[in-house]
């Protein structure tokens, strides 16, 4: 009988909001541009100790090597997941305080403008005081490698005279993998690979019955909300980052500045969640 009176009450609401959807959605347009939400896994990155001293980083690229399409009409083909995540693992390796980025991405650019400024300094006979680019010391690789939809789907519904509501959800997982190279040997010095999942759902409800003879009532109102996969994504990123931190930092990859920080609350929450799950 709750139920019953829930999807009532949702179609009594249908009926009265009718009037205002029009109007509903003017706040939207002129909504201003704001950072980028970060999930509990930012906090965890920028909570971590500090090194002894941070380490210069090369990333030339962190790939989609999923394969995954969004479902589109058959002539446009557009990817599941984000192609930035070379951008997002850039910027939470230089938020950690552990790495330092050089610009890897963009050397092509980065060159070409070196060298117009080390022709002007030649007309001056000044292109010692160019300095030059500094070597990194570690190779960061991996990418987005898996994109597995409808893990989990689910829903509950109910109809009374015409009258109902329901409820679905669903379940995808975005995994990456993370590896540190040692640029001097070759050597894969730590491996990491994570998850996050994404959830969906959507809430309906309606209403469908005659009111009189040959007068026919028909109303629907719902909402879904969809995790963004790019949030998704850079969390797993922030994430396979901690962790990679937290077995170099056991491993002694690299220091810590003060060496009680190794039972630091963050890392010890990482170390527990190191052991593997069976399914």
């Amino acid at each position: 009988m709750k139920l019953i009176a829930t999807c009532l009450t949702a179609g009594m609401l249908t009926l009265s909001g009718c009037a205002s959807v029009v109007t509903s959605y003017d706040h939207l347009e002129g909504a201003p541009a704001t950072l980028m939400p970060r999930t509990s896994t930012y906090k965890d990155l920028v909570a971590l100790p500090r090194p002894s001293a941070p380490i210069y980083t090369a990333v030339y690229d962190f790939r989609d090597q999923t394969g995954q399409y969004r479902p589109q009409p058959a002539s446009t083909f557009s990817t599941a997941v984000t192609q930035g995540g070379a951008a997002m693992l850039s910027a939470a390796l230089a938020e950690s305080g552990w790495f330092i980025p050089l610009e890897r991405i963009g050397l092509q650019n980065l060159l070409t403008e070196r060298r117009i400024i080390r022709a002007n300094l030649e007309r001056f006979g000044r292109e010692s005081e160019l300095e030059s680019l500094s070597a990194a010391r570690v190779l960061m690789e991996g990418g987005i490698i898996a994109y597995d939809t409808n893990m989990k789907t689910g829903g509950v519904g109910a109809e009374y005279f015409g009258i109902g509501a329901s409820t679905q959800y669903q379940v995808d997982q975005v995994t990456v993998n993370l590896r540190a190279v040692d640029i001097a040997t070759g050597e894969v010095l730590a491996n990491v690979t994570t998850s996050k999942t994404i959830y969906s759902h959507e809430v309906r409800a309606g209403v469908y019955r005659f009111v009189s003879f040959r007068r026919l009532l028909e109303a629907e109102a719902g909402y879904t909300h969809n995790e963004p996969v790019q949030m998704a994504v850079m969390s797993a990123i922030e994430s396979a980052v901690v962790h990679l931190i937290a077995d170099g930092v056991d491993r002694n990859l690299w220091n810590l500045q003060n060496p009680e920080d190794r039972n630091n609350e963050v890392l010890q929450a990482y170390r527990s969640a190191t052991s593997p799950m069976l399914l």
